[in-house]
């Protein structure tokens, strides 16, 4: 079926010509008449399928076919998303989308100046694509007028609300207007999740394609069972093969990033990284580059699964495997996008076999398990790299098993009104303010961190001491709470 039977408008049907789109995605062709009903619609379908045309494309067309409104413009469109990353994304497919159509286009998130987003939301753009965070700070502060709002849009609704965004949804939609067409896409929608939308929607339109959560595909999925210490030795042996041409590589933290970009600097790979303690202008510069192939390498942490929009990654290599389903799914999504063909690569070390085995269980089948020829996987670390090794190893991965999942600790981080790594997600908040995080405030910095803060007294695996008591100098609070924690 092509794009011209699906009753998009005719400067649209332009638009999509000369982006170079022949025919509709799956996703597409199954929600695109659903939203050009004016109803509210659940989307989901596999990363890289499609889904932000999806929906843009058809609030496209009802706005071209609108009235002029008369009047102070006001914003007639809000896309809600997790990360900087994909409302960049959003907005550059907006913008080439509506490249026919008079209307304004503006786009809100942390990590940059205030004033350029206060004056395009006081003048009335007709469409905002924002992060959530930062969008409620200029609500707060009389920015944002609403009161003609027709469509909302929750992008990676599932990363959203498990990221603890909800608190900040609910603030946000309790000051929209009633009637509206309300939209969430996403790639996984959990039962629980699900649940949650009947919140925000009024008997919503159910459009899937494909089997929910599960990986694309196109994508060609193995599995290296290596020890730790010889991750960052298998993955430059395997970079030495010239097909692995654009190689998206997944760190579980900041730190394990910079480390493996900066060993590979040092045998001739150019590459970036891509996280928190990036600044924006550093963000972009690095996903301009990877776009550019001025870059072979980009290494990334999770929240960037989310944002990554690259046409044509040969390889994803989990360098850390996921412990969440979902994250995995997202990874290697970023591969075999819109069809195309493309390989997923996973590192798994013996402490990570419990998370592979959940993941095969969820998908139904195993994946097929590769060996590299000529290397060796039995081969014994320098003393120094195999204590670090072992000490990771014992923590459940590099810095401990909190820092995946989204900021979950124990996987539902998010779920438990902790806001977890949404801080990471837009780099802050303006103006100084600290990121809630179960009813307390705390500093941006700390906000930006992979894996949720730690306070005293630490565990084990973080302080090194017994698990039979908290340190010695702990104040009488913090023993308390270790001893509540511990069934002391």
């Amino acid at each position: 079926m092509p794009f011209s039977a699906l009753g998009l408008a005719p400067v649209i049907l332009k638009a999509i010509q000369e982006a170079g789109y022949t025919e509709p995605t799956p996703i597409q062709t199954a929600a695109i008449p659903a939203v050009l009903k004016g109803g509210d619609v659940i989307g989901i379908a596999q990363t890289g399928t499609g889904k932000t045309a999806a929906f843009t494309l058809p609030i496209l067309t009802r706005l071209a076919e609108a009235a002029p409104a008369a009047g102070r413009s006001r914003t007639r469109v809000l896309v809600l998303a997790p990360t900087r990353e994909l409302v960049a994304q959003i907005e550059e497919n907006v913008m080439a989308y509506a490249r026919h159509l008079p209307l304004r286009i503006a786009r809100v998130f942390g990590g940059v100046g205030e004033k350029p987003q206060k004056d395009a939301l006081r003048a009335g753009a007709d469409i905002v694509i924002a992060c959530p965070g930062r969008l409620l700070d200029l609500m707060s502060q009389g920015c944002a007028d609403f009161t003609g709002l027709q469509h909302l849009v929750l992008d990676e609704a599932d990363r959203m609300l498990d990221m603890g965004f909800l608190p900040d949804i609910r603030r946000i939609i309790r000051q929209l207007p009633a009637k509206r067409q309300t939209l969430l896409f996403s790639a996984t929608l959990s039962k629980e999740i699900e649940s949650l939308t009947r919140e925000f929607q009024q008997q919503p339109q159910l459009v899937q394609v494909g089997r929910r959560s599960n990986p694309a595909e196109t994508v060609t999925q193995f599995v290296h069972e290596v020890p730790r210490h010889l991750k960052q030795a298998l993955l430059e042996r395997l970079l030495e093969d010239e097909k692995m041409q654009m190689v998206l590589v997944f760190s579980r933290t900041k730190h394990g990033a910079d480390k493996i970009a900066r060993k590979l600097g040092r045998v001739g790979v150019t590459c970036a990284t891509l996280h928190a303690n990036r600044s924006q202008n550093q963000r972009l510069r690095a996903l301009a580059d990877f776009k550019d192939w001025k870059v072979r390498v980009l290494v990334a942490t999770d929240i960037a699964a989310r944002g990554i929009d690259v046409d044509g990654i040969s390889h994803v290599v989990n360098y850390d495997f996921p412990h969440v389903v979902e994250d995995y799914v997202h990874r290697i999504g970023r591969t075999g996008r819109a069809q195309a063909i493309g390989d997923a690569i996973s590192f798994v070390s013996p402490d990570e076999m419990d998370d592979l085995r959940k993941l095969e269980k969820f998908i139904g089948r195993g994946l097929v398990r590769k060996k590299l020829e000529g290397f060796d996987y039995r081969a014994s670390a320098p003393a120094g790299e195999a204590a670090e090794a072992e000490r990771e190893e014992r923590r459940g991965g590099p810095r401990g098993r909190q820092g995946s999942g989204g900021g979950r600790q124990g996987g539902s981080g998010g779920r438990h009104g902790q806001r977890g790594r949404s801080g990471e997600a837009e780099s802050g908040r303006s103006g100084g303010r600290g990121v809630r995080d179960g009813g307390r405030s705390r500093p941006e910095s700390e906000a930006r961190s992979d894996k949720p803060r730690q306070d005293k007294p630490r565990g084990p695996a973080s302080s090194g001491r017994s698990a039979s008591a908290p340190a010695r100098s702990a104040p009488t609070g913090a023993r308390k709470l270790w001893n509540r924690l511990t069934g002391r």
